[in-house]
Order: C-alpha cells, then structure tokens, then sequence
C-alpha cells in the first residue's frame, strides 16, 4: 500500500512538472521572420505603403503596410527582411511601430532598421532602397495583419 501511494505522488509530480513545462514555453516570447516591399513617395509630407510577411510556427501571414512621414522628398521602393522579437502570438505583430533617423539615398542604398509597437514586439529590419529620397522620418509604420 505505501509502495502505491509513493507511485501515485510520483505520477503527480509528474503530470505536474509537464504541465507546468508546458504553460511556460506558451508564454515565452517567440521570433518570427519578416519580409516587406515599401513604396514611399512624397514632396515635404510623405505617404507610404506595401505589403509584406510574417513566418511565425511554420506558417505565413499576410502583411499590410501604411504611414506618413514628415520630410520626405523623391520616390523610392525599398525591400527588407528581418527578425520580429517578442511575439506572443501572430496578432501581437500589428500596431504602429515608431523610429527616429535620417537618410539619404540616391539610386540604391543600404537601409538598417530597429522598430518598436506598444506590444513589446521589436523588428530588425535590413535591405535595399532603390529610387530618389531624402528624408527626415519621425513618423510611425502601421502594420496590419490580414
């Protein structure tokens, strides 16, 4: 009988230890990766948009992309790729993500960026910008998901 009731708490701490490792590892934050096509176009007052991705579990979502920027003058297109950090779900990805920096470029560049939504999700963002801007952008990126 005592042999019994040792297997039996055994089992218990068990099943406990499972579902306690379990509810944890939903909780952690996970990475996702991005990829986004951006279209700005502007003279003093910039208007931008796109469409990109998240993989996130395996599988793809749909990305829609806006914001405004003040600064901005020329047309350019750039295409970036990075990591989204800090996702607990797909949804968390959604939200407008702010930044501050300058930058010009003529024909193609390099484009570096590091955003932040209200949800604690940050994007490290690289690429290539192709086209005519200059500009000074305080403004915010919108991300839908779809």
């Amino acid at each position: 009988m005592l042999r019994l009731v040792r297997v039996m708490k055994f089992a218990v701490a068990v099943a406990a230890a499972v579902t306690l490792a379990s509810l944890s590892t939903q909780s952690q934050a996970q990475t996702g990766t991005v990829h986004l096509r951006i279209i700005k176009a502007g003279f003093i007052v910039g208007a931008g948009g796109g469409s990109g991705s998240l993989i996130y579990n395996g599988q793809r979502y749909r990305l829609s992309v806006g914001g405004v920027s003040v600064g901005t003058i020329g047309i350019a297109t750039a295409r970036l790729a990075g990591v989204a950090y800090n996702l607990h779900s797909p949804q968390d990805i959604a939200g407008v993500y702010e930044s501050a920096g300058a930058g010009v470029a003529i024909v193609g560049g390099p484009k570096v960026a590091r955003l932040q939504n209200a949800n604690g999700v940050v994007l490290e963002l690289h690429g290539v910008q192709l086209g005519l801007e200059a500009n000074l952008s305080l403004g915010g990126m919108t991300i839908a998901l779809h």
